[in-house]
């Protein structure tokens, strides 16, 4: 949503559990959720590709996280701040995106953190230790120049419901009926070559109606880590 002629510049928000929450637009009540939301000074109505959003690590765990280099180690100064694109203070450190697009990664660096000084790359040996290790890579390989790693954290297949899960929400958010939905998703042809109200699409469409409002309820953060199996 939003308008991006309006012209207005980036705004950066970073995105902290810790955060006082934001009420929601008045635009689209019940529309939005303000889970992992803070109160700053943003466009609530802009899109997250016109503004600038970062991420706390206790939420993404693909932050990448860095700091001092042991003493004992020689290494060379590499300080990564200087090519980022983004950079913001916050009470956890100095949060910066590197790279552009699907090559971009977010980076924390930590307190204490000397920039004319060696870094060392923090991994906590948690449950997102995986995930951590794999932002680890394409961080790497973007400051490398190598071609960038996919994301593992989202099939392809799960990209697609992703979408289809907003586009249901959004659109019974807007007054439309599953029915309607149906046809914006799968087509008409399709729709109507079984009765409605016993298809097998409308008991999918409603799902994908409330796994989108799940996600818009807060739902999204479990995006930013990979599912763990039992």
């Amino acid at each position: 949503p939003g308008n991006a002629c309006a012209g207005p510049k980036p705004i950066r928000i970073i995105i902290s559990p810790s955060c006082p929450p934001a009420p929601p637009p008045t635009r689209s009540p019940g529309r939005w959720s303000s889970a992992g939301g803070c109160d700053f000074a943003a466009r609530p109505a802009m899109s997250a590709v016109e503004q600038t959003v970062l991420w706390s690590p206790i939420v993404d765990p693909a932050v990448v996280l860095l700091g001092p280099s042991p003493d004992f180690l020689a290494g060379a100064r590499m300080n990564v701040l200087d090519s980022a694109s983004v950079v913001q203070s916050s009470p956890e450190g100095k949060l910066a995106i590197l790279g552009l697009a699907a090559r971009s990664s977010q980076l924390l660096s930590l307190p204490g953190s000397d920039p004319d000084a060696p870094i060392a790359a923090i991994i906590p040996l948690d449950t997102d230790f995986v995930g951590r290790v794999e932002a680890l890579s394409r961080f790497w390989r973007t400051i490398e120049g190598r071609p960038a790693l996919p994301d593992t954290r989202m099939t392809t297949q799960q990209r697609r419901r992703l979408r289809a899960m907003m586009l249901a929400a959004d659109g019974r958010a807007d007054g439309a009926s599953y029915r309607d939905i149906a046809f914006a998703l799968y087509g008409q042809r399709r729709i109507a070559a079984e009765p409605w109200k016993t298809s097998s699409l409308r008991d999918r469409v409603i799902s994908l109606v409330k796994g989108g409002r799940t996600l818009i309820g807060g739902g999204y953060l479990k995006l930013l880590r990979h599912r763990r199996r039992p």
